[in-house]
């Protein structure tokens, strides 16, 4: 740290930072003590970042609060915000618009979770127990992303969403294969990441006027509390509505038909070649003229009988 001298040397700055036995860094020292490199500090000071150093003659002095404010610029960017916001705040914060601690609190509530699912981990056989055993069902779920496969001393699946997993699961078993269903799942995501973008920068312009009551940093954070549940239930309403719509408009305008079975080839069933009779045994429809009709010879069945 910078020495003090006395007062005798003509530097205001200095002997009052010395009457008030303040610390005193230069930009080395300060640097150091925050675990930064100096050039950091320096990029902090023109980004605004930092408040203006005193000087001693061409030495810029820090002090705490230089200090105090490093330290708060890394826990704020250890909560992932930007060096423009936290610049912003700080201007805010200056001019007595914001209280930091409620703004931390919209932050914490931004970030906070929509879900409580996380990812899980399965062994291999509780993964076979998933899968009902099913032949190339693990292979399909690896191959479309729903679980991951991890080398180890054992395997084990990595499955970052088990809701996913069981949908997937359960529409594999009402006819919708994996693939399909992975397909529609990018389908959703695609359109409503775009939606979800959308619906922030709407609820953003109308804050404080007409969301978020005043748009105060508490006026928000309930406003966010309330969206998290209430919005989920809307966007299951409007799917629900809007699935619904187009269903109806594609029955009714013949583009889902079903597909033309195969003909059968088990005993006892239709077959493309002949009509099984009520017990199960097979009567030749075309091969073979019928009782009574023609033969080749010009008899009936009938008259050759009698022969």
């Amino acid at each position: 740290m910078a020495d003090r001298p006395e007062g005798s040397d003509g530097s205001e700055e200095f002997t009052a930072a010395a009457d008030e036995d303040e610390t005193v860094f230069t930009v080395d020292e300060l640097a150091a003590a925050a675990g930064l490199p100096v050039r950091t500090v320096r990029h902090y000071q023109s980004e605004k970042l930092l408040p203006a150093p005193s000087r001693q003659g061409r030495i810029a002095l820090y002090r705490t609060e230089h200090l105090e404010r490093l330290q708060l610029i890394a826990r704020l960017q250890d909560r992932g915000l930007k060096l423009s916001a936290i610049r912003d705040a700080f201007r805010r914060v200056e001019k007595g618009e914001l209280w930091l601690d409620d703004w931390l609190g919209v932050g914490d509530e931004l970030r906070a979770p929509w879900s409580e699912e996380r990812p899980i981990v399965l062994s291999e056989a509780e993964i076979a127990d998933r899968v009902d055993h099913r032949p190339g069902t693990v292979a399909a779920l690896v191959r479309a992303g729903v679980i991951r496969r991890q080398q180890g001393l054992s395997d084990t699946y990595l499955v970052p969403s088990p809701a996913a997993l069981d949908i997937t699961l359960e529409l594999d078993a009402a006819g919708v294969d994996i693939d399909t269903a992975t397909e529609a799942a990018q389908i959703m995501r695609k359109h409503l990441k775009r939606t979800s973008a959308e619906l922030v920068e709407h609820f953003q312009a109308r804050a404080g006027a007409g969301f978020a009551r005043r748009g105060s940093a508490g006026d928000i954070a309930e406003a966010l509390k309330a969206l998290r549940p209430l919005g989920a239930r809307a966007v299951q309403l409007v799917f629900t509505q809007e699935i619904e719509r187009s269903l109806r408009e594609a029955a009714e305008q013949g583009r889902i038909t079903p597909s033309p079975s195969p003909a059968p080839d088990t005993d006892g069933k239709d077959r493309s070649t002949g009509r099984s009779t009520a017990d199960g045994t097979e009567r030749s429809t075309g091969n073979s003229p019928a009782d009574g009709q023609d033969r080749p010879d010009g008899h009936t069945a009938d008259e050759r009988s009698t022969a």
